[in-house]
């Protein structure tokens, strides 16, 4: 029989059913870094780093061979001003030798003339050998005969009394300043030039599209918590400098593997050029093209253009954010 006074169960405490569960302590979780609005290390981020990197590459090829084509150009028209030539032509009824003989004494006797030297038969016949061939007999040919003068440094020569002396005297012979070579030169390196600058404008325009639209998508994608920033009272500037320095480092980024690339391929293929000096080839190409070696300038050139290409992709997401701010009632 049962001794449990029926009081006492009733005067018990009720339990409820979670009253069984053991309290624990919640675990204890080391403290987190806070974490960017951004993710680093996206599948966008990588493709825009890799279009930042192909766009830079592709500026600073077009900077480097600018730079190239402008010192090659003032190369040229810094040696084709310091030389003049004489063009004596074959007459008949006239003796050539004497006609170059006397060309060559009134070149000499002009002031501001330092060298003249008259060219031979034979080497006049070797000028023209690129153009007819070798082993031809160029004998009955009418070959013009050349005079090459130097002209002095820091002294103006009277071309125009030249010239005149020369039609009194040798009415076959032609004086040739090398004025519209100048003129070509100084076109063709002004025309790189723009060209050069009218593709980097064009660069740029890509790279603002492209860092829009990545921005943009990385404002939908984490648009959540960009609206609840926003209204707990964080500031556009806040939000947008989360932005701006996230799409810096990645233009930065692509920059300089662009940007390196290219200058890499500039050393290579001034290694190339350098271990072909001295050969046939070699010399031809570096008369004609220059030495396809990048100055210093250019290689600075190249750096600031990284350094640009950063900055343009970090304004234009930190415009893109702020305009996206600005929607957010």
């Amino acid at each position: 029989m049962s001794t449990t006074d029926p009081y006492e169960t009733l005067n018990e405490p009720m339990t409820e059913p979670w009253d069984d569960l053991v309290a624990t302590a919640p675990p204890a979780h080391a403290p987190q870094a806070p974490t960017a609005i951004v993710p680093s290390g996206s599948i966008a981020g990588r493709s825009l780093t890799a279009v930042i990197a192909i766009l830079t590459f592709l500026a600073a090829l077009t900077a480097g061979a600018v730079t190239m084509v402008v010192s090659t150009a003032s190369d040229w028209q810094a040696d084709v001003a310091r030389e003049a030539t004489i063009q004596v032509r074959p007459v008949s009824g006239r003796d050539i030798e004497a006609d170059v003989r006397s060309a060559l004494n009134i070149a000499q006797s002009t002031g501001g003339i330092a060298d003249a030297r008259a060219y031979t038969k034979e080497e006049s016949e070797k000028l023209v050998e690129p153009w007819l061939g070798s082993g031809l007999a160029l004998g009955d040919l009418p070959i013009p005969r050349l005079i090459v003068m130097k002209l002095a440094s820091g002294a103006a020569p009277n071309l125009a009394a030249l010239r005149k002396a020369l039609a009194a005297q040798v009415p076959s012979a032609s004086l040739d300043d090398h004025r519209g070579w100048i003129d070509r030169m100084r076109a063709m390196a002004e025309t790189a030039v723009a060209a050069g600058v009218a593709i980097l404008a064009l660069v740029i325009v890509v790279t603002v599209f492209s860092v829009t639209f990545a921005t943009r998508g990385a404002m939908a994608t984490n648009f959540a918590i960009v609206e609840v920033l926003h209204y707990v009272g964080a500031t556009d500037s806040f939000i947008s400098n989360q932005f701006q320095r996230h799409f810096l480092l990645l233009g930065l980024k692509g920059g300089a593997i662009g940007g390196g690339a290219a200058i890499a391929l500039f050393g290579i293929v001034a290694a190339i050029n350098a271990w072909f000096a001295g050969t046939p080839s070699g010399d031809e190409t570096a008369a004609l093209f220059g030495t396809f070696s990048v100055s210093i300038a250019g290689y600075v050139t190249i750096l600031a253009l990284i350094a640009l290409m950063a900055i343009v992709t970090a304004l234009a997401s930190r415009r893109t954010v702020n305009q996206t701010l600005n929607g957010i009632d």
